[in-house]
């Protein structure tokens, strides 16, 4: 099979299509024609340029969401046939733990590949009608948004909840599944255009935060009471604080991201004093993921997708991410190398 290899940490260039073994379905696997998989700013471009935050081991392909047609079943796989359109978990099998957590793309071989093995039970059926790209992005960002919103800040209706990064990935999904929660959300992003985004998503108010006083913005939207939620996924030294200040008392605030730096000031005498909880936290289940992706067969979520391109173009879908421009995922098709 063709397959986007790296075999040295560096730039986007290092990653180099290869013809590699096709890999064979272990017990309890299967193989995976992948039809898309997206490029991550941390999961993948950090990975690449040898900056993530745990060890990983070359050679490696890359891509941590592959979706695809099942080509192959392992032995002992009862739940899973050949042709079944899935989306895969991050998680790879039977990883527990803070030392021991093992992701797909990251410490295995991943899906910039025309085929990838992954465990029968970290993949998800696709409904019907609902198509890769759009499958591997709510995949990939919406059960990590349940997992925190209702699984851990426990949203409850009629809270308001700030979402920080609302254009993004997670922040677009974190939009959606606070509204589904039955939350009211202000999106706030860094330019008007990534703001109306979120409106359209469905927000109750939005805040540029980079042309105006994010807390000023949010108390002035809460008449004062301050949100009880913020999803944060960006880990800004100069932007965490603001978001943090916009916190009424026994807030939480939830986050899973740290690309804008992630070391950030912490005013601890608010915290205690406010009775407010911070969580980190990453993670899914298969429950959240079978319910996003119903939810997006149904037309009740929405998958921002920039653009789709061949594998072969995957240097320069990294060149576009690290550039931050356009809205929405840049997907990979291994199918158009």
């Amino acid at each position: 099979m063709k397959a986007m290899v790296i075999r040295e940490f560096g730039p986007p260039d290092v990653m180099k299509l290869e013809e590699v073994a096709t890999p064979e379905p272990g017990l309890g696997e299967v193989l995976i024609e992948v039809h898309a998989v997206s490029v991550n700013r941390t999961l993948d471009t950090k990975v690449r340029a040898g900056k993530y935050a745990r060890p990983v081991a070359l050679p490696l392909v890359l891509g941590v969401d592959p979706s695809g047609v099942i080509a192959k079943v392992g032995e002992g796989v009862s739940n899973r046939k050949v042709g079944d359109r899935v989306t895969t978990a991050l998680r790879i099998a039977g990883s527990s733990g803070a030392d021991a957590i093992r992701l797909m793309g990251v410490h295995a071989w991943g899906g910039y590949a025309e085929y990838v093995r992954a465990h029968a039970d970290t993949t998800t059926i696709v409904p019907d009608g609902l198509d890769f790209p759009t499958a591997t992005v709510v995949a990939r960002h919406a059960p990590t948004g349940f997992h925190l919103l209702q699984d851990h800040a426990k949203v409850q209706p009629g809270e308001w909840v700030l979402v920080m990064g609302a254009a993004g990935g997670l922040g677009s999904a974190g939009v959606q599944i606070a509204k589904y929660l039955g939350a009211k959300v202000i999106a706030a992003a860094g330019s008007d255009e990534r703001v109306k985004v979120g409106l359209d998503l469905g927000a109750d108010a939005g805040v540029n935060y980079r042309a105006q006083d994010l807390t000023i913005e949010a108390m002035r939207i809460t008449e004062g009471k301050g949100v009880n939620v913020v999803f944060e996924n960006i880990g800004d030294p100069d932007l965490f604080p603001k978001a943090f200040n916009t916190l009424a008392r026994y807030g939480r605030l939830v986050t899973a991201g740290g690309h804008g730096g992630g070391v950030v000031p912490l005013d601890v005498n608010r915290l205690y004093l406010n009775h407010i909880t911070v969580m980190g936290r990453t993670g899914e289940t298969t429950d959240a993921a079978r319910l996003s992706l119903q939810m997006a067969a149904e037309g009740k979520f929405k998958a921002l997708i920039d653009r789709i391109m061949p594998l072969s173009d995957a240097p320069k879908a990294h060149e576009l991410v690290e550039g931050r421009g356009g809205l929405g995922k840049i997907i990979l098709n291994p199918q158009q190398v």
